[in-house]
């Protein structure tokens, strides 16, 4: 599906290479900016550094005059808006709204216009549920965040839940938390596994060590060989338990070893 972050007049540079940064990580790459405070802002050093390596998103990402040149080409947008109004789109959390959005519960509430747009559209999350038109997620200045004018075309007002008491994020951080969730709701990456796969140590090999503790135990003079109770039984399912490796194994037979070759204790 199609996905556009649109950040208008934006001021500050590194905030610009901060958004290339968060939408790439989540697998978007189309940017747009809306009168940016520099004209070079893409070229701009810290740009560059804040992209930290998404240079593609930055290479490709276009510089417009209007909102209206933002948004064509798109069916729903998405406003980002911390202060409450008093008229304009309702006000969801971003995953609310994106799991109504790829489930298709938003065709009923949808105005005029995009409910023609998504007539044709049946698809599912993985095809996006606007078909080949898309969706744009709206972000206003640092300072004085969207005009209401600009929130009013929107079809919902995205507030980020946070801290009633310190709710301010700066942009960067907010782009990266509707990325993230967009991506989620459209079914996420899977996750990569940093470590190698686990070797279970297999029940052989549990016993053999098992049985050089009982005589190492028997050696210290822990176990009592006339009255062993339930302590190798219970040592057996500790062992169980922790599903040990043959590299752990290993180790607890070098233990058992070393206590073998210690002086008994004298009674």
């Amino acid at each position: 599906m199609k996905t556009r972050f649109i950040l208008i007049e934006t001021s500050h540079a590194g905030n610009v290479g901060a958004a290339a940064r968060a939408i790439k990580t989540m697998g978007f790459d189309e940017l747009v900016l809306v009168r940016p405070r520099w004209a070079n802002v893409l070229r701009k050093e810290e740009t560059i550094q804040r992209a930290s390596g998404a240079l593609d998103v930055l290479n490709n990402a276009r510089i417009v005059e209007t909102v209206d040149e933002a948004v064509d080409g798109l069916s729903h947008l998405c406003a980002t808006a911390m202060t409450p109004r008093d008229f304009g789109p309702p006000t969801r959390a971003p995953r609310e709204h994106f799991e109504m959005l790829v489930k298709g519960e938003l065709m009923a509430k949808a105005p005029q216009g995009l409910e023609a747009d998504l007539a044709d559209s049946s698809t599912t999350a993985a095809n996006g549920a606007f078909g080949e038109t898309g969706i744009g997620l709206l972000f206003g200045c640092e300072r004085f965040g969207m005009a209401n004018e600009d929130v009013y075309r929107c079809n919902v007002a995205l507030s980020i839940p946070s801290n009633p008491q310190f709710g301010s994020l700066n942009l960067g951080g907010a782009i990266q938390l509707l990325a993230y969730e967009w991506r989620q709701a459209l079914g996420g990456f899977p996750v990569l596994e940093h470590t190698a796969a686990v070797e279970r140590a297999d029940m052989q090999q549990v016993a053999g060590m098992l049985g050089h503790w009982e005589q190492a135990l028997t050696h210290l003079g822990f176990l009592d060989p006339d009255a062993p109770k339930k302590l190798m039984p219970r040592l057996n399912q500790m062992f169980n338990r922790a599903q040990l490796t043959p590299e752990e194994i290993h180790i607890l037979r070098g233990v058992a070893k070393a206590m073998l070759q210690s002086q008994p204790p004298k009674h």
